[in-house]
Formats: C-alpha cells, sequence, structure tokens
C-alpha cells in the first residue's frame, strides 16, 4: 500500500514550482487559482522572491501547499488518481490541507483562502520575540517531555513536533524554551538549538490562532476524503469530516505526531511512501520505518520516473 504525504514550513525555497509550471500548463493553470484565490501573486514570490517575503507565515504556508498540489495536478494529467494509487494520505502541521486538498476535502480556492488565515493568525497570536521553537536532536520524546516541564517554571514548554526518533521540536515562550535548550544539553543532547521561526507553533500559546481557525473552517464545507487522512493529533485515520474538521482546530495548539502517524500507517501495511512537493519529509519516515520505500516528486522529471513505477 501507498502512502501520499505532504510537507510542512520549512521546506519553501525561492524557485520553488517554477521548474515544473514551466514545464506543465497543468501546473501553471493550479498556481493562477492560487494567485486568483489569493488575489495576490504568489507565483511570482514562489519563482522570485525576496525570500524575506516567501519565509513569511502568510505566504511560506499556502505556497508549500501550492507546490505539493502542482506537482499531484501533473500528476493526474498523466492518469495518476490518487484514490487509486494511494491507501492514505498525511501531511506534516499545514501538510494536512494539501493532504485533505489532494484527498478532495477542500477545493484549491478554499485551501489556499485557509492557509493564508492559518499562517496570518498563527503569526499574530503571540508577539515577535515573546515566543522560541528548538531541536532537541539525540533525546527521546518522554525525556523531552520531562525537561519541557522543568523548563517551564510557569511558562509555556512543550513538545510540538515528534517528528523522528531523536528529534522532538520543542514550542513556548523563549525564555522557558532557552531553558530547556540548556537542560537537553545538560542532558546528553546530540545538538540542542533556536529554530529559525517566527512563532511559537503548536504549543498553547496559539490558541488565538485556533478559535481564528474554528471560526473559519466553520464556514466552510468539507468533504469526506476519497482516501483516510492520518491526523497529526490522533496519529490515527479519520474520514469523517466534522471530525477532521475539529481535528485541524485542534491541530494549531496541539503537537505533531509524525513519528506515531509514519509508524502507524506503516502498521496498517503502508510499504511505500511518496513525497509531493518535497524532500524534507523522506529522512524522517526512513527513520521511523527503515524499511518502507521512500519516493520524492519535485520536479517533472521526478514525477516522469514516477508515472512509470505506477
Amino acid at each position: 500500500m501507498r502512502a501520499f504525504i505532504f510537507p510542512g514550513q520549512g521546506s519553501q525555497a525561492v524557485g520553488m514550482g517554477h521548474a515544473l509550471a514551466e514545464a506543465s500548463s497543468e501546473a501553471r493553470a493550479l498556481l493562477a487559482e492560487v494567485d486568483e484565490a489569493l488575489g495576490q501573486p504568489l507565483s511570482t514570490l514562489m519563482a522570485e522572491g525576496p525570500e524575506d517575503q516567501l519565509t513569511l507565515t502568510e505566504n511560506a504556508q499556502p505556497a508549500i501547499m501550492a507546490n505539493s498540489l502542482a506537482v499531484l495536478r501533473v500528476l493526474e494529467s498523466a492518469g495518476i488518481r490518487l484514490g487509486d494509487k494511494a491507501g492514505c494520505v498525511a501531511g506534516h502541521s499545514l501538510g494536512e490541507y494539501s493532504a485533505l486538498a489532494a484527498a478532495g476535502t477542500f477545493d484549491i480556492p478554499t485551501t489556499a483562502r485557509l492557509l493564508k488565515l492559518r499562517g496570518r493568525s498563527m503569526q499574530a497570536a503571540v508577539p515577535v520575540g515573546q515566543g522560541a521553537m528548538a531541536a532537541l536532536l539525540g533525546l527521546e520524546l518522554g525525556e523531552v517531555e520531562a525537561i519541557a516541564r522543568e523548563a517551564a517554571q510557569g511558562e509555556v514548554c512543550t513538545p510540538a513536533n515528534d517528528n523522528a526518533p531523536g528529534q522532538v521540536v520543542v514550542s513556548g515562550h523563549k525564555a522557558a524554551v532557552e531553558r530547556a535548550i540548556a537542560i537537553a544539553k545538560s542532558r546528553g543532547a546530540r545538538r540542542a538549538l533556536l529554530l529559525p521561526v517566527s512563532a511559537p507553533f503548536h504549543c498553547p500559546l496559539m490558541e488565538p490562532a485556533a478559535r481564528a481557525m474554528d471560526e473559519a473552517l466553520g464556514k466552510v464545507e468539507l468533504r469526506a476524503p476519497t482516501v483516510p487522512l492520518y491526523a497529526n493529533v490522533t496519529a490515527a485515520r479519520v474520514e469523517d469530516p466534522a471530525e477532521i474538521r475539529r481535528l485541524l482546530v485542534a491541530q494549531v495548539t496541539g503537537r505533531v505526531r509524525w513519528r506515531e502517524s509514519v509508524a502507524a500507517m506503516a502498521e496498517a501495511g503502508v510499504t511505500h511512501f511518496i513525497e509531493l512537493g518535497g524532500k524534507v519529509l523522506g529522512p524522517m519516515v526512513k527513520r521511523i520505518a527503515p524499511d518502507a520505500k521512500i519516493t520524492s516528486v519535485v520536479s517533472i522529471d521526478d514525477i516522469e520516473a514516477l508515472v512509470k513505477e505506477l
């Protein structure tokens, strides 16, 4: 069984999608659809930068989705249908929206507008400089949970992303996260470093953004996905639109349980993970499910190779 998986924030780069759009009218059409939905030339920003504008959360989130779905659109034009070739989908953080759009829960314009709002709301939830995130490498989740509790000291500090064995990210108030880094180093972490992010994602400080997404998601139609989604916050499959809506709201403040999600997909019989629009998730998946086949699909050459294989 195959899983189609979709990358999250941090996978953006100036030039993303440009070569694909030059090679494919289907990719160009999808990017134009996103531009129109947002009322901004996002595809130009993706192609040309500047990098600091592309990296802004409210631009990076819809851009990463657009890049992933452009790849899927080209695959579809070659006769590769997700519902026929995949047993499930999953995405890392914002990639969950990409996965749901790929599986037909949202249309592309709705997904773009939701991600624009999500990025803007997450950025606005905490004043710049008050929050932080840090990667604690070489420690397992239980060790990081203990470190976060010790570091909190009345502030927020919690595991935000459980990405792979020995790769956990904490999020919260900046001072608490800095204390977590110091404690982690004293406990034998291989590396412990602040991440270059603009806000403390996936922690209780994001509650204002969760409220904004709850309101926005209550106004849009969600259809049942063509294949099940493995949700970030439960690491379990879900197909019911009402439950998907609830989990997308919970995801804003909740932990991205990527390690458990991949393990659950592998246990359910997934042997081939296909990452659309990035090369970030593949190495994580390989550490979680070493026997699985990993395919990253970004370029037109990647697409043509996958079409021949499938």
